[in-house]
């Protein structure tokens, strides 16, 4: 190995998971982070990994959803993140949520603590030409020097989308006698009872005139950003009903799996779900209520909700610019720079959309910046498993023309390639396309777990 550390720009959930990674394989590391000395139109501590949307990591089932799957490939290979989220969970249903202040410490204080993991909190506009190893993962938040630097470089137009932010209420401030405790079907998630979100229902009357006041409230403009689109699995609220009244009641406002104990006869035309936000249970987030309204717009508006007429908010929403590199144009199979190669990239920034999804693509870059500081090659993780994939997705896959249209994704079973075989169809009849569609997931599950176990031991012997 070199006398040189890597260095590690950005000290978020890509950042961090990449400094572990590369620390924990025995490398030096520098992770520079410009938080307090430099401010973001989001955080509002200095911590490492702070989350600055939802504190949820999503659904935490590996046999039959992407991002569960994602979960445990990650746990197998060590990730802090996970770790850190594991410790930190609070009932989510059949997801896993964080106490986000609990999460960010626990990762601070790994971080911190590690012998061969120096924390240095600057801001880099661009890394310096004797920094022969290093890992650009400041996020959708990058400062505009380091931003306008890349840009400058690659000759490209900076793509960008809107990222919004949703409310956090007091818990002692909801009216319990009109809203009730209640997972959808009642689920129980990790470290959940079934009864894992507070449920405010609303009636035909009641939905219709909130959906009114979403309308004609008042926004937050941005001249700057105008042709600047959303991220589809973060869309605010208000967007929701822009493009159909009847869109809010068909995502987070859903009303089913769900029967309200104070008129249990009467099934609620819409509900607004709030996920608990913190260990204590004091804080309420409200789930899929990302917005854009003015602060004063938001307090009247949403205090239409049933069970939320006096709701005290410690947060109320916001919205900010995030930016992604066109990956597929501007990087190579190893997430490098291809015209300035010692600059690798990880996280939000590369075009996967997700606290997951950003930290899986430090774990690879992590390992990646690794192998090549010991002079050592390094193989992919293979496109069945949920990493590979991921991976796959921000690098092109080697389908030409793919940069053109390039645009932040989840992880998702469609990122994978299919099965040789399809899953047999055994008892599948009773259930129909559901039942052979979760066969379908389970299978392509297993193999992904049995290649990354594989590839896991490969590794290991080739170190």
């Amino acid at each position: 190995m070199s006398g040189q550390p890597i260095h590690i720009v950005g000290g978020g959930l890509a950042g961090c998971e990449a400094a572990w990674q590369a620390a924990e394989s025995g490398a030096s590391v520098v992770l520079h982070e410009m938080r307090p000395l430099v401010a973001t139109a989001a955080h509002q501590t200095e911590l490492l990994a702070e989350l600055v949307c939802s504190n949820s990591f999503r659904a935490d089932d590996w046999a039959h959803n992407a991002v569960g799957l994602l979960h445990e490939e990650m746990r197998r290979l060590g990730s802090l993140i996970m770790a850190c989220a594991d410790r930190a969970q609070t009932p989510a249903g059949g997801a896993l949520a964080v106490d986000r202040d609990a999460f960010a410490t626990a990762v601070t204080g790994a971080i911190t603590n590690h012998p061969r993991i120096t924390l240095a909190r600057e801001e880099v506009a661009y890394p310096p030409a004797d920094w022969a190893n290093v890992i650009i993962a400041t996020g959708p938040l990058t400062s505009p020097a380091l931003a306008e630097a890349i840009l400058a470089r690659t000759g490209e137009d900076a793509l960008a989308f809107f990222d919004a932010i949703a409310p956090i209420v007091n818990v002692d401030s909801i009216d319990m006698g009109v809203a009730w405790k209640q997972s959808r079907y009642d689920k129980a998630g990790p470290g959940g009872d079934g009864a894992d979100y507070i449920n405010c229902p609303l009636d035909r009357a009641g939905y219709d005139a909130f959906i009114d006041a979403l309308l004609a409230g008042p926004k937050t403009e941005f001249k700057a950003w105008e042709e600047a689109p959303y991220f589809e699995a973060c869309l605010p609220i208000e967007v929701m009903a822009e493009r159909g009244r009847e869109t809010p009641r068909h995502g987070p406002m859903k009303p089913v799996g769900l029967t309200n104990p104070h008129n249990p006869t009467v099934k609620p035309y819409a509900v607004v779900q709030l996920r608990q936000d913190n260990a204590l249970g004091t804080l309420w987030n409200m789930v899929g209520f990302q917005t854009k309204l003015k602060h004063g717009a938001q307090t009247e508006i949403f205090r239409m909700i049933p069970g939320l007429e006096h709701a005290v908010f410690a947060r109320l929403g916001g919205i900010h610019r995030n930016t992604f590199l066109n990956s597929p144009r501007l990087l190579d199979g190893a997430l490098r720079l291809k015209i300035d190669p010692r600059l690798r990239f990880a996280g939000q920034v590369t075009g996967v959309e997700g606290y997951v999804e950003s930290a899986a693509i430090g774990l690879l870059a992590g390992r990646m910046a690794t192998a090549e500081a010991f002079g050592c090659p390094f193989t992919p993780p293979p496109f069945t498993t949920a990493l590979g994939a991921l991976l796959n997705h921000v690098t092109g896959g080697g389908l030409a023309g793919v940069g053109q249209s390039f645009q932040p994704m989840n992880i998702n079973y469609g990122l994978l390639p299919p099965l040789e075989e399809p899953p047999s169809a055994g008892g599948a009849k009773r259930g129909g396309r559901g039942e052979r569609g979760r066969m379908r997931k389970y299978a392509l599950s297993l193999r992904a777990l049995r290649d990354i176990d594989a590839w896991r031991g490969a590794e290991v012997l080739a170190a």
